[in-house]
């Protein structure tokens, strides 16, 4: 605890003064680009990934970055949804999974979970990526069987999240894009779905037009 305490007393004396107009306007309100759904793996830190400002992703995390499907049942995931796509009006979701996750691990092993019936009913909501994961994957390595279960996991969980209403309406109105991505801890290497192709590539490739017009925009900025 002593070093998280320091931390915070660097952040009040050394990284806050630096930032201190950007948190003064995130006290007015918050205007997030994208909900950013992932695990709640202590290895994955979103900010130092996408690189982003505190107000530029509305956070969810849960073991396996899962979505459950929308029920009358009201959960903390099933909240977190409504409001940032029905009242932040984020244009993105993001469902990021990553490599060596536990909760995959346990998925894929539920006679591990014995012990912890919670998780091992969670988990059930990535049961349809396991199967598919089982019937498909004779003769691959047991790292191939966990590669494609993480990335079939995040494509169940963002066919899940388009039984949402807010979600589905979004999608509707053309307001709102679905995105899937794996993080690779050991290389840091992010792999996005691409739908077109129905696999997963690299995310520079997934996004090369969207960066080339990034690009442009920052020369012309420069320019100026």
């Amino acid at each position: 605890m002593p070093r998280f305490v320091a931390g915070v007393v660097r952040f009040q004396n050394d990284i806050y003064p630096q930032k201190k107009k950007l948190f003064e306007k995130l006290s007015l309100g918050q205007s997030p680009q994208a909900l950013f759904i992932t695990c709640s793996d202590s290895r994955i830190e979103t900010a130092m990934i996408t690189q982003t400002d505190p107000g530029d992703l509305f956070v969810c995390r849960n073991a396996g970055n899962i979505v459950p499907p929308h029920s009358a049942h009201t959960g903390a995931m099933t909240a977190s949804i409504e409001f940032a796509v029905a009242a932040l009006e984020v244009p993105h979701i993001v469902i990021c999974g990553h490599t060596e996750c536990g909760a995959m691990h346990g998925a894929m092993n539920p006679g591990e979970l014995d012990a912890m019936p919670h998780v091992k009913e969670w988990l059930g909501y990535s049961q349809a990526a396991v199967d598919l994961v089982q019937k498909e994957s004779g003769g691959k390595s047991e790292a191939e069987r966990m590669r494609l279960l993480l990335e079939q996991n995040v494509i169940l969980q963002l066919e899940h999240l388009k039984t949402h209403p807010a979600v589905a309406a979004q999608l509707a109105k053309g307001a709102l894009e679905l995105h899937g991505w794996v993080y690779d801890i050991k290389t840091g290497d992010v792999h996005a779905f691409d739908e077109q192709q129905k696999t997963f590539v690299p995310v520079a490739d997934r996004y090369a037009a969207e960066l080339a017009r990034l690009a442009g925009a920052h020369e012309c900025d420069d320019g100026e």
